[in-house]
């Protein structure tokens, strides 16, 4: 269960559509995951609240390019070599519209063995790498 979270400042809700939609496809296309299985998030990240050396990110020269400052973390399996990363690395970025002119865009990957994911599923807990399916739903998204 691939999980991404972009921490960067306010994007509309349909361009953070667009980025989630643009991601889970390409994890679905390239790697075989399940749609079902992507998770994005943009957590809010207000004016002031990122800085490097001190230095409110906001305030760096953006140039011509939309995207200010983002930094990214993907939570992926450990099995996931570097040829996947830097390929989901350079999606991202392109996702999310970085340009030469782009100030600072930071991505790290986790590996994230599934003994160490839980779900949520039918009122219960499950660790995911135990995690059984039953209803209609998880049967066609698996």
């Amino acid at each position: 269960m691939p999980t991404i979270t972009i921490a960067t400042p306010a994007r509309t809700p349909s361009h953070r559509r667009a980025v989630a939609l643009r991601l889970t496809r390409w994890l679905a296309d390239h790697e075989g995951i399940d749609p079902a299985h992507v998770i994005v998030r943009f957590p809010p990240t207000p004016e002031q609240t990122v800085f490097s050396g001190g230095m409110p990110m906001d305030t760096l020269p953006a140039g011509n390019g939309s995207l200010q400052h983002a930094s990214v973390t993907c939570c992926v399996g450990p099995e996931r070599d570097e040829g996947f990363r830097s390929g989901l690395a350079a999606e991202i970025a392109d996702a999310l519209g970085a340009t030469k002119d782009t100030p600072f865009l930071y991505i790290e990957f986790r590996p994230t063995p599934r003994d160490h994911v839980y779900l949520w599923r039918r009122g219960e807990l499950q660790r995911a790498d135990l995690a059984t399916s039953t209803s209609e739903y998880d049967q066609e998204t698996r």
